[in-house]
């Protein structure tokens, strides 16, 4: 139980302290009203969660890097950044690929929707 707790606090943590999260929560939440909105089948709706997920994730692990890389090397040093650029990129590439899924994913259903609103 007491690590649900650990766990917990570190959500609130990041959802808290960390604006790049606050900006994922926002897009997911836009992500999943557009889910709803085009009354996504399951499967595609199971990959728009998974790419949420994979961002939050790397975001999270990006943020708990970021700490880490400062406690143990408070001054600048060149392998401190190396290791942070690469937390930093790991969740660019979740997102970026994410987005891709997304294109994918939606690009049909809007295709509809539009054929249906003007044609």
């Amino acid at each position: 139980m007491e690590s649900f707790v650990f766990a917990g606090r570190g959500l609130k943590w990041v959802l808290a302290g960390q604006k790049n999260m606050r900006i994922h929560l926002a897009a997911a939440a836009a992500v999943l009203a557009a889910s709803a909105w085009f009354k996504l089948d399951a499967g595609d709706l199971a990959l728009i969660i998974f790419c949420i997920g994979l961002v939050m994730v790397t975001e999270m692990v990006n943020s708990a890097v970021e700490k880490t890389v400062d406690l143990a090397s408070p001054d600048f040093h060149p392998l401190a950044g190396m290791a942070k650029d690469a937390a930093a990129g790991a969740v660019l590439l979740a997102v970026f690929f994410s987005v891709i899924v997304g294109l994918l994913v939606f690009f049909p259903y809007v295709k509809e929707w539009i054929v249906e609103m003007y044609f």
